[in-house]
């Protein structure tokens, strides 16, 4: 039984390493994505949009999951403080480049 036990946790630790890696590749390809269609209003600030880098602004939402940070991006999100249009306003967007973007804003964010 402590081999089957041993086996999973050793599956868990090569599956939290991958996926931190994957997430980290996303995030360095997702900078031109930022660049091109993002930075407008994450690094002004516009209609509440959180600036990249802001740690205090980013927590509560990165706290939610990457997977509830891609959909608003991708669907579109209305708040309390401010507004996401769907896909940031520029629907040629693929759903990988969304979350290519949001992978490189949340690891600035940090």
């Amino acid at each position: 039984m402590s081999r089957i036990i041993s086996a999973a946790l050793c599956s868990l630790v090569v599956f939290a390493v991958s996926s931190s890696d994957a997430f980290a590749a996303n995030a360095a390809a997702g900078k031109a994505t930022y660049d091109a269609s993002c930075k407008t209003c994450h690094l002004a600030g516009l209609m509440g949009a959180p600036k990249l880098g802001d740690k205090a602004n980013w927590a509560p939402r990165i706290k939610k999951g990457n997977a509830v940070l891609v959909s608003n991006a991708t669907k579109g999100f209305k708040g309390a403080v401010g507004m996401m249009p769907p896909k940031g306003g520029n629907a040629k967007l693929t759903d990988v480049q969304i979350g290519d973007a949001v992978a490189y804003m949340v690891s600035g964010s940090k």
